[in-house]
């Protein structure tokens, strides 16, 4: 039986109905799987770089007899598409730096993608950044907790009509949790950087210091 956390359940709400996704390190295939099961996903592509999770995708995709609509495909990030295959691209459980580098290594790939569902495992704002420059716009953040850590599951779109308020973000029950955690992180970082008056007087201690006090603006 396919288990799906909270964190892939949130993936899965973002992708648009009737969407043609890549699921990139698809591994077990769990979320392509739950894609077409759920009518977001007309067809995946489900690709992943190493040859044991694909083939366990496989079987997967065989047991439920989702071979016609599921694709599977051997190789490192968007380097297995072709232009215009697919209109939303789904990468989740890597790093943020990583996520930037498959999406920078396919600019053709990219250019002819409308969405994209992220799910960093850090470097979150890396990761926003690099979206802003490749003129996506990040309609929604949604929030999702998991073995007892909050993740943010990013939806960014091309598509005007797709842009939200981000009410998943604003309305999530995580939300003032989240702040506080980011806060007590960032806090943390501060008393360290405190120890050292070097580092009390550096650019990088006023922005976090800055950011905190924006942070503790959302919790109570």
């Amino acid at each position: 039986m396919i288990h799906i956390d909270a964190r892939i359940n949130a993936m899965i709400n973002f992708v648009p109905i009737g969407s043609r996704v890549a699921d990139i390190g698809a591994d077990h295939g769990y979320l392509s799987i739950e894609l077409v099961k759920r009518c977001r996903a007309d067809f995946v592509i489900a690709t992943d770089k190493n040859s044991g999770p694909l083939d366990a995708a496989k079987k997967n995709i065989l047991a439920v007899n989702l071979e016609n609509f599921i694709e599977t495909r051997l190789g490192d990030g968007l380097q297995v598409l072709s232009a215009g295959e697919v209109d939303t691209i789904c990468i989740g459980g890597m790093g943020g730096a990583l996520i930037c580098k498959i999406l920078d290594d396919a600019p053709k790939i990219l250019d002819g993608v409308e969405n994209l569902i992220l799910q960093p495992m850090n470097a979150i704002d890396k990761v926003k950044s690099y979206l802003t420059e490749k003129n996506f716009f990040i309609a929604d953040i949604e929030l999702a907790e998991s073995g007892g850590i909050i993740y943010e599951i990013i939806f960014a779109s091309r598509n005007a009509e797709k842009k939200s308020a981000r009410k998943k973000f604003d309305t999530s029950p995580l939300r003032e949790k989240y702040f506080a955690l980011k806060a007590e992180k960032l806090q943390r970082i501060l008393d360290e950087m405190s120890k050292s008056s070097a580092a009390t007087s550096s650019e990088k201690f006023l922005q976090i210091r800055s950011q905190l006090n924006e942070i503790k603006n959302f919790v109570t």
